[in-house]
Order: structure tokens, then C-alpha cells, then sequence
């Protein structure tokens, strides 16, 4: 009688839940509307000597957030390793607007750092409004290309564990406040793209977690979950840094050299949305069209994706050979802004995270 009831339903529900979605878009599409400018004429947070911690803010979307947030005049706390990177730019924060801004090195990766980062932040203003978990590392390879899984945990730590940590010692202080957090997440979480499995599986994760989070906090604490696509500085600017025992191509999404264009526009997006409440911001949005295909028909984007894939031909490791020793020779670091593979110097080339 279960397996006849379960294959009624596979044959009923599906066609049923796209013909309701077909009517209700519209009315769905007009209260979105409705609430959005709703709450950007009357509910948008006055950050006016609000206190806010971005994490990762020593480079690209971090640092662009910390930016947005000074226009504001907030008292800002960044968060990275590299503390003289973070001066620089607590300087810039301050002449943009910022009421203040203290600079503390800490790996979110580490709870202690965390918990040291977020009691040195009550200490000095005594509250957390707004927490910005904005640190996060890509990479461009083929999963069975590797040869070194120990690079495996070093993904998933800083996409995962690094937004969870932080989030769990500020949660106390946030309920205090009635604040909110920030996360940065990418619409790889729901879109396959090759070359992407772990940061994507990570990504997945983290949406997953902070859905869930959402309805235990029950609206004490506010959530907004910031997804980007093809961001140009990503890919077009960023950094690629290979080091001594992981023999493959990393991207540092907080190794960016973001001087305009997308990432400042999805960086003022993130701070608008979090101060209007917004459960999500999306950049481009236009993206949320590859969901449909996602849930109603994903074979038509499986087969967009192959084709797309076939038409560049066969597939080829970016950059260093994954899987392929290096020469042998001194060691050493090699740092690289490219966007196209080009000739690596002789030696090993090690792999270290940096901030």
C-alpha cells in the first residue's frame, strides 16, 4: 500500500507544485517587491556607531565591506592574519567615514582566535551588532587530479569552520544586540561548476548550516546570506599562490585586488541588504534562473554544462600539473596575478593559505 501511495505521489506532486508555482509567481514576485521597498524606506538599521566585525578584511570582499560599513560611520573591527595589511586599510576606513576601527591578526579558523577576536571586541565597545564572515578559499582543479589530500581540510576549515566559529562565540553578544550575521557564500553552493567540488561541497554546507540557524535564533538574531556568481575580480585579479607540497592552482578569494567594477558593487549590496534586513542578497541575480533548471530539470543543465565543456576541447590541469612532480631544485615561494597558465620558474613550488 506504501510503495502504491509513494508512486501515486511521484506522478502527481511534481506536475502539481509547477502549475501552483505558475499561478502564485506573480503574487509571489509583488510582495517581494512590496517588502522590499518596504523596508528600504522605513526599516533600513542606522549603523551609526554600531559595532561590526568583518572577518577577512585584509583583501577583496572583506575589505570592500569594511568600506561600505564606514560610509556609515559603524566602529568596525577587522579580522584577518596580515595585521599590517589590515592598518592600511582601518586608516582608509577611518577617512571614509568610519567612527573608528581597531585591527586585531587572528585565524578563524582557530575557536581561541575567534573567542579572543570577539571578547577583545566587547571589551573595548562592549557589543557585536553586526558580524561579517567574509574570509574564503577557492580552487581550480580537478578532484581526481589530486595527489595530496591533506589540502582537503585546508578548504573545507576555511569555508566551513571559519564562518562557524566565529558565529558561535559572537552568537551570545548578537542575541544581546539583536544583531546580525553576514555570510559569504557563492552560488556554486547549488550550481556545479568543474574544477570547483570541495570549495562547492564546503559552500553547500554553509548555506545548509546558517538555514538551519535561522530558525533556531527565531528572529533574535538576523541572517543574510550573500551569493555571488562570476565575480570579474575573482578569476580576472586574483592571486594564485603555489607552495611546497600541494602541487596544485589556489584562489584566494581574500587575495583579490578588488579596485572597482563587481566586487565593490557586490560588497554594497552585502552592507545594504544586512542594514535592510534582507534574509539574502544575490549578485547578479540573474543566476537564480539556473535554479529552476536545477530543481525541475537537471539534465538540461548537465547537458548545457558538457557542451559547454566540449566545446574547449579536452580538459587541462591550470597552471601546474596536478599530479606531476615538480622539478627538483631550491625551495622557495612563487606568487602569480595571471589569468592564463604561463611557464613556472624550476624548484618546488609549496602551497601556503595567506590572508
Amino acid at each position: 500500500m506504501m510503495d502504491l501511495m509513494t508512486s501515486f505521489l511521484n506522478l502527481v506532486v511534481p506536475p502539481a507544485t509547477m502549475m501552483m508555482l505558475a499561478f502564485s509567481w506573480p503574487a509571489l514576485c509583488f510582495i517581494n517587491a512590496c517588502e522590499w521597498v518596504y523596508n528600504t524606506l522605513y526599516t533600513i538599521e542606522d549603523m551609526d556607531g554600531k559595532v561590526v566585525i568583518i572577518t577577512g578584511a585584509s583583501s577583496g570582499i572583506g575589505e570592500q565591506i569594511a568600506y561600505e560599513y564606514a560610509k556609515r560611520r559603524a566602529n568596525l573591527v577587522l579580522v584577518a592574519r596580515r595585521e599590517q595589511r589590515l592598518r592600511a586599510i582601518s586608516e582608509k576606513a577611518r577617512y571614509l567615514g568610519a567612527n573608528s576601527a581597531i585591527v586585531i591578526a587572528a585565524d578563524v579558523v582557530k575557536e581561541d582566535d575567534c573567542r579572543r577576536f570577539v571578547n577583545e571586541t566587547v571589551n573595548f565597545y562592549g557589543r557585536v551588532d553586526h558580524l561579517v564572515n567574509a574570509a574564503s578559499l577557492g580552487h581550480t582543479f580537478y578532484f581526481d587530479e589530486v595527489t595530496d589530500s591533506s589540502v582537503f581540510p585546508i578548504l573545507l576549515d576555511i569555508n566551513f569552520w571559519g564562518n562557524v566559529y566565529p558565529t558561535f562565540v559572537a552568537l551570545p553578544y548578537l542575541h544581546q544586540s539583536n544583531g546580525r550575521v553576514i555570510v559569504n557564500a557563492s552560488v556554486e553552493n547549488w550550481l556545479p561548476l568543474p574544477r570547483m567540488s570541495l570549495y562547492a561541497a564546503a559552500k553547500a554546507a554553509l548555506v545548509n548550516f546558517y538555514e538551519t540557524l535561522r530558525l533556531e535564533v527565531n528572529n533574535d538574531v538576523g541572517i543574510t546570506i550573500a551569493t555571488h556568481g562570476w565575480i570579474g575580480g575573482e578569476m580576472t585579479r586574483g592571486k594564485f599562490m603555489l607552495e611546497e607540497g600541494a602541487e596544485m592552482q589556489w584562489k584566494e578569494e581574500r587575495e583579490v585586488q578588488a579596485s572597482g567594477g563587481p566586487v565593490e558593487e557586490f560588497a554594497r549590496l552585502i552592507v545594504s541588504g544586512a542594514c535592510r534586513g534582507d534574509a539574502y542578497v544575490k549578485y547578479p541575480s540573474w543566476h537564480d534562473t539556473f535554479l529552476l533548471f536545477r530543481v525541475f530539470a537537471p539534465n538540461v543543465l548537465n547537458w548545457s554544462f558538457r557542451l559547454l565543456l566540449s566545446a574547449h576541447g579536452t580538459r587541462r590541469t591550470s597552471m601546474v600539473g596536478v599530479g606531476k612532480p615538480m622539478s627538483e631544485g631550491g625551495t622557495g615561494r612563487y606568487l602569480m596575478e595571471t589569468t592564463s597558465p604561463r611557464k613556472l620558474p624550476a624548484g618546488p613550488i609549496t602551497f601556503s593559505k595567506t590572508e
